[in-house]
């Protein structure tokens, strides 16, 4: 690997923690690249070069955002208990950095228009995260190990839907909500062994 090379890498990483730390503190459509430039101590034509445009520096933070999430929580682990335990992990994450929660917060609900960006990474997103936790849900539901009754599909929406829910409120009053305690109180009553 050549000087320039890790250079450039090291520059690009700055960059998207620059972005992420703007967008986390004034939105996406609030911040700009010759904003995040000025964080990075770059030009903004500097900045243009890693990333010619806004929304590839959307992307760039939030592709970052999900490897880490995947790499540190083990995500794709085979589906059934291990996923919903993972998932929880990565709440309890989530409770100790509150930064990246609120910019995926922001984000989201930015991106629910569908000339926003990130509508895109979102559909994805969500879609993916559905698809592994209805997955678990089922495997579950085969083994016995989900409480008779409970419909696979309706637990998956309900649980992607209250890990959001939660975050938003937890961090409005974070005294008030137990995100984590939430979610394992919400998995453990569709269970029939311990979480």
């Amino acid at each position: 690997m050549t000087g320039g090379y890790l250079k450039g890498r090291i520059r690009r990483e700055d960059i998207i923690t620059a972005a992420a730390a703007a967008y986390g503190e004034l939105g996406y459509h609030g911040s700009s690249l010759r904003e995040i430039a000025k964080r990075v101590g770059i030009s903004h034509a500097g900045l243009l070069y890693y990333f010619p445009t806004k929304e590839a520096l959307l992307a760039a933070v939030l592709e970052r955002r999900d490897a880490e999430d995947s790499e540190r929580e083990q995500l794709t682990v085979p589906p059934g208990l291990e996923v919903l335990r993972h998932f929880v992990a990565l709440a309890e994450h989530n409770v100790r950095h509150p930064g990246i929660v609120d910019l995926y917060s922001r984000l989201a609900a930015e991106a629910v228009a569908p000339d926003h960006p990130a509508h895109e990474y979102f559909v994805r997103h969500y879609r993916a995260a559905r698809e592994g936790v209805h997955e678990s849900f089922a495997v579950l539901a085969a083994r016995g190990e989900l409480r008779d009754g409970v419909d696979p599909g309706l637990a998956t929406l309900t649980f992607i839907a209250l890990m959001d829910g939660l975050q938003v409120q937890w961090l409005t009053v974070p005294g008030d909500v137990d995100l984590v305690g939430s979610l394992r109180f919400y998995l453990q009553n569709l269970l029939t062994v311990p979480l």
